[in-house]
């Protein structure tokens, strides 16, 4: 016996199967205008945190040093307008935060010139962020420059992330990269003064053009973002062995590997950088007081000491070990269900993920700013396979709710 009728039966089949198509094809109608103004939105308020809520870390001391050295030459002088300068731009509170530690680090930097002076090689080596400072601070204050750029790298990476998503058709993804960024502590970056975030959109700007096959542009924005910071080379280097071992036509990443490579001696030299041990000992082992002349013999030891601890505190206490799996498990999901990325963009993602092992290899540091440049770009180069993945679940499903059933007798 029926407990139901077919009629009601068939009606309900119908206006369920009219109500989920409404619903997605509203979605899909709507997700990429909604999705791109969301991730803008976020762009914009962080943009928005980092001008007023700027994180006064200490690094902005030697850096507005070395943008004015050619002014001060001096060594007190330089000190006195390093300090000066920060504290008429922070808050009294900040201020003392950065320069009284209770005798350490920060208050011997606060009475010390020389000692000082000696710790701005390791800062000198970032030319390219100290130079936009000391042109910028001829229109604004120091300080202001300082936040101004942080404010306009932020503008400048979430402009191309979303023209990156567009060229994939992709907006309906923003909120995911947003998301992504969010975890990737992306607001941390953009509040402290430092040259990552510049890095990062030069960086994420070189390797869209890569990925559109832009050449020049590739080379001019991968050399600009290790003029920012020249740790980036070890991802250079990785890139271009994988790309001439593929053999992937890529002249843009390869000249600026090149161009890299020669500043990176050139650069080092003339910035008097200590050298890769004394700096690694000074940054992950035990902050030492006056640089010239730190030279310390090598320790297998004491650099297995520092990879574990940096290890467990990237771990436990940052989030680029997590982001950089769930980009592995991105792509994994991916190629599993038939959505692999083409040949340029899977050397590009294998580089990414190499480079960040590589990097802390090299520097074993736990501060998930310094592998942001790499964080992002893999998310989006998924992009594109995860769109194709959606549109055949959505086709799938659509075919099997069009299937009329069979009554049976």
């Amino acid at each position: 016996m029926l407990t139901k009728s077919p009629v009601s039966t068939n009606l309900l089949n119908r206006l369920t199967e009219a109500g989920l198509a409404w619903g997605e094809g509203t979605y899909a109608r709507l997700a990429a205008p909604v999705g791109a103004a969301a991730f803008a939105l976020y762009i914009v308020l962080i943009a928005v945190t980092t001008w007023s809520i700027p994180d006064a870390n200490w690094d902005m001391l030697p850096y507005l040093a070395i943008a004015e050295e050619g002014t001060y030459r001096d060594v007190q002088a330089l000190h006195d307008y390093a300090y000066g300068t920060v504290r008429d731009g922070v808050s009294a509170g900040d201020y003392k935060a950065l320069t009284d530690d209770g005798g350490g680090f920060r208050s011997h930097m606060a009475g010390n010139a020389a000692d000082f002076h000696s710790l701005l090689g390791m800062y000198r080596v970032k030319f390219l962020y100290a130079e936009i400072l000391s042109t910028m601070s001829s229109v604004v204050s120091p300080v202001e420059a300082m936040r101004l750029l942080q404010v306009l790298s932020v503008l400048l990476f979430g402009a191309i992330a979303l023209l990156w998503l567009r060229s994939e058709g992709a907006l309906a993804l923003a909120p995911v990269v947003g998301a992504v960024l969010m975890i990737g502590e992306f607001g941390d970056a953009a509040r402290a003064a430092t040259p990552d975030l510049l890095c990062s959109a030069l960086f994420l700007g070189g390797l869209f053009a890569y990925v559109r096959g832009r050449e020049v542009a590739a080379a001019i924005l991968l050399f600009l973002a290790f003029m920012a910071r020249p740790d980036n080379i070890v991802f250079l280097a990785i890139f271009a062995v994988l790309l001439v071992a593929f053999r992937q036509k890529a002249w843009g990443a390869l000249a600026g590997f090149a161009a890299s490579l020669v500043a990176y001696f050139a650069i080092s030299h003339w910035a008097q950088h200590p050298g890769w041990w004394p700096h690694l000992w000074f940054s992950s082992i035990e902050q030492h007081y006056n640089m010239d002349g730190f030279d310390p013999p090598f320790s297998a030891v004491a650099y297995l000491r520092a990879f574990a601890a940096s290890l467990v505190r990237a771990v436990s206490l940052n989030s680029w070990v997590g982001v950089s799996v769930l980009a592995l498990a991105g792509w994994y999901v991916a190629s599993r269900a038939g959505f692999k990325l083409d040949r340029r963009a899977g050397i590009l993602f294998a580089a990414l993920v190499l480079g960040v092992l590589a990097k802390f290899t090299v520097f074993p540091i736990h501060d998930t700013r310094i592998y942001f440049p790499n964080l992002i770009p893999p998310f989006l180069l998924l992009a594109g396979p995860f769109m194709a993945l959606w549109a055949s679940i959505t086709g799938h499903r659509a075919a099997v709710l069009h299937v009329v059933p069979v009554d049976k007798p």
